[in-house]
């Protein structure tokens, strides 16, 4: 379900930069949608359900579901007025957002002005991804994961939908964007409803601050989200210094991470996700043995397929940017600029995955406070390398880069600092067959680099879009094979990446 939504997603960008290409209009709606975008990662993305879903497994293990219910009711209604009040606030507050956000576009009233517009616009989404958000909650808890994974789908089509079909019918074409925002927020709430009710968890929300399970959600929750999130709040950084650069490098910046986010949320997400009931449940149980298993093996997938999907995207940059978006408005230089910022971004997105597995051995704990404290301490390190880069490559075309490259150290900070204190605490102790399972990894991916490498020779820009999407796909299926043979050749079995196994 999530590669669906992931690929929905690519097929949106690529409308989008076929339709509006990259320009002082499109950096004004990517600002605009920057910050309910970014909402939607801390919620959607498995950051909320760290401090939600351990809260609601001690509420299902009571074994008293009109208890749980109700219990769900009040954190609901709550959380739902909490949304409502900070949606209001920050629609009456969209021009200081703006200018706090991208400071840079006051030297350009007609691309703030529009900006403020569109975020007006697109800020009541943080209500609806809320509500979303705990819905999905609710569901992981219940072991119900298709539906919240499929659900960030509808805003891909709502997008999709506003470029192709609304979008010439207003004055200004790129606001059906923002427009396309706002209705997917709606359909993304609409559809968690049939499956509560058929898990019996669905009834009238009924916000209270005198519960004990409402204070402890927001007591756990805030932390978790910051302490999870570090990447995506670097991300927000990274728009701001962008602003100041040439026009254009707010949307290089939004197409690279574009396409480091599908491995980031297929991985990282997918198995954060899954493991956190888990560990809550061998936390419980006192389980500590099953606790580090399940850690390990998670940490395992994170190697297997982080790794490649790394290499993949350094190697591939150019060629995956030129098939995916190079066409009508999005020109060769576009591409090539996107490239950058690709390598980069992608050389963090081991440590980007990492976290998200990573900070489940924490909250599963009920320990929010580390997190969030390593968090803080990535995102202060990308608030002096950020801007230092920035400025140090604009002259030379790469200052964007630098933006990229500064969040994707401060993401490998993040996981070593995690890592470090799991096996320092002796929560998470290591199986010894790493060293060997490591040793393969290394040989196949080293396997799998030098076949693509081969494809960089090839003459991308003289070929026609279809001819590049065949070509790309040849060269993606090719290097997989490789990387699997590879692994295979070297000893490793489908048996040594199961859970109940040891590699």
């Amino acid at each position: 379900m999530t590669l669906i939504s992931r690929l929905l997603g690519f097929v949106r960008d690529m409308v989008i930069a076929r339709t509006f290409g990259a320009d002082a209009a499109t950096d004004a709606f990517f600002v605009a949608f920057r910050i309910p975008n970014f909402l939607r990662r801390l919620f959607a993305e498995g950051a909320f359900s760290q401090g939600l879903v351990p809260i609601l497994s001690e509420l299902r293990a009571g074994g008293d579901a009109a208890a749980a219910r109700h219990g769900i009711a009040r954190m609901a209604g709550t959380l739902g007025l909490v949304a409502a009040l900070l949606t209001a606030l920050g629609m009456a507050a969209a021009p200081t957002l703006t200018l706090l956000f991208a400071p840079g576009f006051h030297a350009q009233p007609i691309q703030y002005g529009l900006a403020v517009e569109m975020l007006r616009i697109t800020f009541p989404y943080l209500f609806f991804v809320t509500l979303t958000a705990f819905a999905g909650g609710v569901l992981h808890t219940w072991g119900q994961f298709a539906v919240p994974a499929i659900t960030p789908a509808l805003l891909n089509l709502a997008m999709i939908a506003a470029a192709l079909w609304l979008a010439p019918l207003v004055e200004r074409p790129v606001e059906a964007l923002a427009w396309g925002v706002l209705a997917a927020g709606m359909l993304q709430l609409a559809f968690q409803l049939p499956p509560l009710w058929g898990i019996r968890q669905l009834s009238l929300p009924r916000p209270t601050w005198r519960d004990r399970e409402v204070l402890r959600m927001f007591r756990l929750m805030g932390p978790a989200i910051l302490g999870v999130s570090a990447t995506q709040i670097n991300l927000l950084l990274d728009t701001l210094v962008a602003s100041f650069l040439v026009s254009g490098s707010v949307s290089w910046l939004y197409y690279s991470d574009r396409l480091v986010e599908l491995p980031q949320g297929l991985l990282g997400v997918a198995i954060g996700t899954a493991i956190l009931p888990h560990l809550a449940v061998g936390h419980l149980g006192r389980d500590s043995g099953g606790f580090s298993r399940t850690l390990d093996w998670a940490l395992r997938w994170v190697a297997l397929l982080g790794l490649p999907a790394t290499l993949g995207l350094m190697i591939l940059a150019k060629p995956l940017v030129s098939t995916l978006f190079e066409h009508d408005e999005f020109s060769d230089y576009d591409a090539e600029m996107a490239s950058r910022s690709l390598v980069t971004y992608a050389a963090g997105l081991p440590g980007a995955i990492a976290v998200k597995a990573l900070a489940s051995g924490f909250s599963a704990r009920r320990d929010v406070r580390t997190p969030l404290r390593y968090g803080l301490r990535a995102i202060a390190a990308n608030c002096v390398l950020a801007p230092a880069l920035a400025f140090l490559l604009a002259p030379y075309g790469w200052g964007h880069a630098g933006l990229a490259a500064a969040t994707a150290a401060a993401a490998s900070l993040n996981a070593l600092l995690l890592l470090g204190k799991l096996l320092a605490d002796g929560t998470y102790r290591p199986d010894a067959s790493w060293r060997r399972f490591g040793a393969r990894l290394v040989i196949a991916n080293v396997a799998m680099g030098a076949l693509l490498i081969l494809a960089l020779e090839s003459p991308w820009a003289d070929w026609s879009a279809s001819e590049r999407v065949v070509r790309l796909g040849l060269w993606m299926a090719a290097g997989f094979s490789v990387y699997l043979a590879s692994l295979l050749l070297t000893g490793v079995r489908p048996r040594h990446l199961l859970l109940s196994e040891k590699a």
